[in-house]
């Protein structure tokens, strides 16, 4: 039990780091969305690079691995937990929106933002409702 718990602490950091750069992420693009001179520019490229890189891909690569080894250690009592099915379904999701960040930073790094502030602003809200509906899914297992 105790290597399970140390197992579900570090999916726990993992997340939380992962959540962390997937909130400050798009706020980086607003901000770079409405800078006008170029240092600002050049500076959010290198920010929105090294979150990305450093911060972010590592965090969902413990989240996931450390979530996929939680799963095999129970996966008796989780095979049949529609909640389970349901949580993974949205972290698939989240693992898209990712992805999707990734895309956003090598177009602003190409000088080609395809979207405006209010974009951005909105597009920060998913996370957001996916962490609200995977937290739901974990501590209250509705079903």
């Amino acid at each position: 039990m105790t290597g399970y718990l140390w197992l579900k602490a570090i999916h726990i950091i993992g997340v939380v780091c992962w959540f962390a750069g997937i909130f400050y992420l798009p706020r980086l693009f607003v901000y770079h969305t409405t800078a006008t001179d170029q240092p600002s520019l050049e500076r959010f490229k290198v920010m929105e690079d090294k979150l990305y890189r450093i911060i972010m891909r590592p965090a969902m690569i413990v989240s996931v691995v450390f979530g996929i080894w939680l799963v095999i250690e129970s996966w008796q009592s989780y095979a049949t937990s529609l909640w389970l099915w349901t949580k993974i379904l949205a972290v698939v999701v989240l693992l898209g929106y990712h992805h999707y960040l990734g895309r956003l930073i090598k177009a602003f790094a190409a000088d080609n933002n395809p979207h405006n502030e209010k974009f951005y602003r909105w597009f920060n809200e998913i996370p957001v409702l996916l962490l609200i509906v995977i937290v739901i899914l974990v501590v209250v297992k509705p079903f």
